[in-house]
Formats: C-alpha cells, structure tokens, sequence
C-alpha cells in the first residue's frame, strides 16, 4: 500500500511539505541577512576605525604643526636663538615645548648645531641629522621611528636664523588608546617593518607581508579570521619611511554571537515544523473524517446487505462541506434502500405472475388426479378401491400443499436476521443434518485451514436451509449410486480471492447440459415428487445475504453447488 494512497496522508504530507518549506526558507532567509548584517556591520566599523585612525593622526600632527610656526615667530624665541647661545635658548624652549606638549622640541642655528632640545623623546642630534640630510628643504615633514614607537615631525625654518622642530609620538600606549576607542586592533608599519601593534609579536611577518596591500582584505592570524584596511598616515607622502596603519577587526570574534543565533533560529524553526506538522496531521484528520466514516459505513453495508444505515454522524467540528457530504450519502442510501425494497416487491409481484401459469399447471394436474379417482370410486364403490383411491388423494393434497407453501415462501419478502457468525460451524451443521436419514449417503467436510474459523456476518439458520436443501438435492442423486470408494457428496470450505467459498459435490448422474441453464428457475425440476422451488429460494437467500451460488455439471460425473459469500475484513 502506498503511503500517499490515502487522503489523510497526501493532505497531511501536502501540508506538512508546504510548511517545512515555508519555515526552511524563513529560516535560510533570516539566517542570511542576520549574517549580512553582521558582515557589513562589520566592514562598516572597520571603516569607521579607519576613518578615526586617520583623523587622530592627522588631526594630532597638523595641531602640532600649526603650533610650531606659531611658537617658531614668537619674538622671544626668535630674539633668543638671535643670541647664539645655548644656555640662552634652551629655558625658552623647554617653556614653549611644556606649553604646546609636544614629544619633542629641537632648536636649531642655521649650521643645524643644536641649540636646545626638550620633550618626551630628547635625541636633537639624531634630529639634526636627519634635518641636515634633507638640504635646504627647511620646512618639511617626516616620520622618525625610534626606540619604543613613532614620531611625527615637521621642522619650520626661522628666517635668518635656523630652524625648529616640533614631533608628536605614537608609542604602544597612544596606539592601545586608539583601539579603546576605534575597538580595533593597530599595526603600524614604518616602510616595510612593523614597528607597534596591538596583536602578538608572532604575527609581525604577516603584517609586515599586508602592508602593501589596499582597500579591505581578509587575513588569518593564529585560530582568528580578521578583516583589515590598510591606512596611510604619513604626513608627507610615501617612501621608504612611509608610516602604515593597518586596521583589523576579528570577524571570529565579531560574528561570534552568529553561530547560536543560527542554532537557536534552527532550534525555533524544528519546534515551528514540529507544531505546524501536527497541526496538519489534525486538520488532516479532520478533513478526511467524514470520507472515513462514510467509507466505513458503505463497507458496513456491503458486509450486511443493510441499506438502512443512518450514515455518518456529524459533528460541531465539521464544515458545511462534511455536513453536506453526510446529509447527501443519508439520502442516497435512504433512496437505494426505499429502491431496493420496491425493486424486490416488482420482481416478485412479476415472478409471481410469469409463475401463475405454471402454478395453474400444477395445481390442475393433482385435481385431475383427484377427480379421476373419485369418480372411478364412484363407479367401483368396494373397500379395496375407497382405500386405495383415499391413498392416491393423499398424495396428491401433499403435493398441492407443498406446491402452494413453496409458491408462499418464494413470493413472500424474505427477512434477514443479520448476526457475527462462524461460517465452519455453519458447514459443520449443514453437513450433519444434510445426512441424518437412515438411507442417507454420509457427506465428507473438508475446511482448508484458513477456514477453520470463518468469521462471516449473515444468516446463520437461513444460510444453513440453503445448504441443507442442497445436500438433500445430492442426496437424491446418489440415491442409485454404488457406495463404494470414495464419499458420494463431499462439502468444501476454503477462503479465495478475499471470499468465503463453498463447494457441495456430488458422485451422482448430473444434470443435463439442456436443464443447467433452468435449474434455479421456479417450479423446474426433474424428480416427479419435486416442487422444483428449492433451488430458487435457496437463490433469493444467497443473493439477499450479498452472495452468489451457481451450478457446475457434466452428464455422468455428478454436480457441483458453489456459494460464495463475503468475507468482511474487520469483524
């Protein structure tokens, strides 16, 4: 059987289906912009964090130069290093570099001898080294590594005089207060080499390696993917002290959050399935109930035979559709059975009148009889002859009256008494009471073993008087026949094709291939002392209890009676 075979199953799986996808795909959709925005959550905050590296460096170093040509016109200052004198310049500058902060504040002649020096980072010599390199470019910017971090620093020529220079420091603890801020780690890469980073030391060969490269990139650092910019920060342009911010934040730690999010979006969409499936299942069930019941009620009446059948219930819970379903299939059996009646009462009210003529032939034919012998008694008054012709009017009333009762019993409606029963037992009966006579050929039972209990729902005294007279009729036609070898009438029980099947045989002469087609017709029988209505009821019977029974025979090897009955599957 399969699973889709059923309309309960196909609208349950229908609807299950529909809402297992409905729900995967909210599901994959939710996940997917969660994640979407996660990621450009992300690309957004690194951007937002290069953006503020570069504000504070660029804001930090044009603050400082802007101080340094104003503090480098100021008249004290300029009359001081007008002096030449170092002792003279040097409680100036330390004054102004307090003033500005400023990491580092050099003054220098115009021989770039060193005049003072003051601030964080004090190495004026390294400085006026450096300013000594770059020629007459007095006023110019430039990055300084240095032990411990990084300076920014812009000299300012004084005119006639010499020159002063001013720097601002990026050290490790500047570089962590910026990741405070931007919550991003730094790298800062002068030239080629990686001189502060907020990350471990181990990664210097891999930053050092990302430097060149521009916009955003991915790069794998220990167990962590991070997303990183790169950030030019050198105030005067490239070269070979070209200073280099690289931005990272870890998208690892960043879409960390992502992973049980989308367990627990999955964990809500399994419990979502597993509602919406048993809801389905129940409307389902709900929808297909009065198919259910009607089926059931239609399989009730093809056991029974029974067209009275109130049908479905409905209930508070059914739509218009099952009401109408229900209403309709009442009305419908209501109309086959009021049908079914007036059908049976016309064929017996036409039987019955096809049968007049034959019942006419049969009953003058005993009167006949009875008018002949009265008369010859008449004639021939002695005791012998009133005995005798007493003897033949007796038969003849018997004969009549069988006539007449089975003209009653085939014309009246028959009426069934339906009730759970064993149909083996049934044989069993039938057979016991089919060779009770004294003369009677015994009749050999054989139930398969699938039979040997046969749950039937009929009849039970009916269905035996069927069987019964269909034994008697064997019983008739071995009357002649030699009892030795094997048994003259054997009755068969066995299951076929999902029926109950019930074969009556007999060794006798058997029917002529002429009269088969006649034998369940009424009053057509081939024994004098028949009334030839056995068969025929016996057929109204079978018929009436769902069945069939039919005749097989061959001239010279006897007869064979099968009934078949229904074999309900639940019972």
């Amino acid at each position: 059987m399969n699973i889709l075979s059923s309309l309960t199953n196909r609208i349950f799986v229908g609807a299950a289906l529909l809402v297992v996808i409905a729900i995967s795909v909210a599901v994959y959709r939710v996940n997917a912009a969660v994640t979407t925005r996660a990621e450009a959550d992300l690309q957004r905050g690194l951007n937002e964090a290069a953006t503020l590296v570069d504000e504070f460096s660029r804001t930090q170093f044009e603050d400082f130069a802007s101080k340094a040509r104003l503090v480098a016109n100021l008249p004290v200052l300029r009359a001081a290093v007008a002096t030449d004198d170092a002792p003279t310049v040097a409680p100036v500058a330390k004054e102004y570099q307090e003033e500005i902060k400023a990491d580092l504040f050099v003054v220098l002649d115009r021989s770039d001898r060193v005049l003072a020096g003051a601030g964080v980072v004090n190495q004026p010599a390294d400085i006026a080294a450096a300013l000594a390199g770059r020629g007459q470019a007095r006023s110019a910017t430039w990055v300084w590594p240095y032990a411990g971090g990084i300076m920014l620093v812009t000299s300012v020529p004084m005119e006639f005089l010499g020159s002063l220079v001013v720097g601002s420091s990026l050290d490790r603890a500047a570089v962590e207060r910026i990741k405070e801020v931007t919550n991003s780690d730094i790298a800062l890469i002068a030239g080629s080499h990686l001189v502060i980073t907020t990350l471990p030391a181990d990664y210097g060969a891999i930053l050092e390696a990302s430097a060149g490269q521009h916009g955003t990139f991915n790069v794998v650092l220990g167990r962590e993917e991070y997303i990183a910019r790169t950030q030019s920060l050198s105030p005067g342009g490239g070269g070979a002290s070209a200073l280099t911010a690289i931005v990272l934040r870890s998208r690892t730690e960043q879409t960390s959050f992502l992973q049980p999010l989308h367990r627990e979006i999955a964990f809500t969409g399994l419990i979502a399935v597993l509602i919406a499936t048993l809801f389905s299942y129940a409307i389902a069930r709900t929808v297909t109930r009065p198919l259910r019941a009607v089926t059931a009620t239609m399989r009730e009446m093809a056991a029974t035979g029974n067209l009275a059948s109130s049908g479905p219930a409905v209930t508070r819970w059914d739509d218009e559709d099952a009401r109408l379903l229900a209403a309709t299939f009442r009305q419908l059996t209501t109309s086959l059975d009021k049908f079914q009646r007036e059908a049976a009462q016309r064929e017996r009210l036409s039987s019955l009148g096809r049968l007049s003529t034959v019942i006419a032939h049969e009953i003058r034919n005993p009167l006949m009889i009875i008018k002949t012998t009265l008369r010859g008694l008449k004639q021939q008054p002695t005791a012998d002859a009133a005995a005798e012709a007493a003897t033949s009017i007796e038969e003849e009333v018997t004969r009549l009256n069988a006539v007449v009762t089975g003209v009653l019993d085939f014309a009246r409606p028959v009426r069934f008494e339906m009730t759970r029963a064993d149909l083996a037992k049934i044989c069993r009966g039938a057979a016991a009471a089919g060779c009770a006579g004294p003369d009677d050929a015994p009749v050999a039972v054989d139930i398969a073993p699938d039979a040997a209990t046969a749950p039937v729902v009929t009849d039970p005294e009916r269905l035996r008087g069927v069987l019964v007279n269909v034994l008697t009729n064997a019983q008739h036609a071995v009357a002649e026949v030699p009892r030795a070898g094997s048994p003259l009438i054997a009755l068969r029980l066995r299951r076929a094709d999902g029926q109950w099947r019930i074969d009556i045989s007999d060794r006798g002469p058997g029917v002529a291939a002429e009269h088969l087609p006649r034998v369940f017709e009424p009053f057509f029988t081939t024994r004098r002392a028949g009334s030839g209505l056995g068969l025929a009821i016996g057929r109204n019977i079978i018929e009436g209890l769902g069945g069939t029974i039919t005749m097989h025979s061959e001239p010279g090897n006897g007869a064979t009676v099968t009934v078949v009955l229904p074999a309900p599957s639940v019972l």
